[in-house]
C-alpha cells in the first residue's frame, strides 16, 4: 500500500468545507454536532481548538479501505443541527485527511471529536489525531483529558485504553439516534512524568509504523 504523507496542524477557515464533508460522512447515524456555520467561530473561540490531518496531494484509489476502522471515537451530541451550504471560505489547497477538536474548560481538556475521511481510514492517521490532541491540552495547561464514546464502540475503547485512558462513568441513553450508552473515559494526570514517558514511548512506535507503511 502506498504510504501518504500528511501532517498535522492546526485548523484554518479554508479547511471548514473538507472537514464539514468529514464530519458527516464519519458520523452518518448522528445529527451532526455543529452546524457548517458555526465551524469559522468555533475556531476563534479561545476555549475551542481543532487540528486537521492534511496532504499536499490527494491520496490514491489504493488507500480506500472498505472496513471501517474509526467509525466514531468519541461523540459530543447536538439536536435539530443541520449542515449549511453555505461556503463563504475559499478552499483549502490541502487535501485534509482528518481532523480533531478539544474544548478547554479550567484544567480539563474535553475531546469534541476526532475522525478520518473514508478514504484514509486503518492508516494511522486517527491515532497520530490522537497523540497530537494529547499533545495540545498538554501545551494548553490542561491537566487531564476526557471523553464520551458509544459502549458498542470497543475497537475504539481499546485505543483510548492504550493512551492511558480509563472508564469514569456511563451516560445512559445518551445518543438519540439509537439511544445508545456513552461510556465517559478520562486519563490521569498528563502531566505526570509516568504518562508523559508512555505517550512518547507510544507516539515513537506510532511514527515507526508510519515510515514503514504499517497498517494499524
Amino acid at each position: 500500500m502506498e504510504r501518504i504523507g500528511y501532517s498535522i496542524r492546526p485548523m484554518k477557515d479554508p479547511d471548514i468545507p473538507q472537514v464539514s464533508e468529514i464530519d458527516r460522512e464519519a458520523f452518518p447515524a448522528e445529527s451532526l454536532f455543529r452546524p457548517y456555520s458555526s465551524y469559522s467561530q468555533e475556531i476563534h473561540n479561545s476555549l475551542a481548538h481543532y487540528i486537521v490531518a492534511c496532504a499536499k496531494k490527494r491520496p490514491s484509489q489504493a488507500n480506500r479501505q472498505k472496513p471501517p476502522w474509526l467509525r466514531r471515537l468519541f461523540s459530543h451530541h447536538h439536536k435539530g443541527l443541520a449542515l449549511s451550504k453555505e461556503r463563504s471560505n475559499p478552499p483549502s489547497r490541502d487535501h485534509i485527511l482528518g481532523f480533531a477538536g478539544l474544548w478547554i474548560m479550567l484544567t480539563e481538556a474535553h475531546i469534541i471529536a476526532i475522525a478520518v475521511t473514508n478514504d484514509c481510514r486503518r492508516i494511522g492517521i486517527g491515532e497520530g489525531l490522537l497523540i497530537s490532541v494529547i499533545e495540545l491540552a498538554s501545551q494548553l495547561n490542561a491537566n487531564v483529558v476526557t471523553l464520551e464514546v458509544r459502549a458498542s464502540n470497543k475497537a475504539a475503547q481499546a485505543l483510548y485504553t492504550k493512551y492511558g485512558f480509563h472508564v469514569v462513568g456511563r451516560r445512559p441513553r445518551y445518543y438519540s439516534d439509537n439511544w445508545e450508552d456513552a461510556v465517559l473515559m478520562s486519563t490521569d494526570s498528563i502531566t505526570s512524568a509516568s504518562f508523559q514517558v508512555h505517550l512518547q514511548g507510544l507516539k515513537q512506535a506510532h511514527s515507526q509504523k508510519q515510515e514503514i507503511g504499517e497498517l494499524v
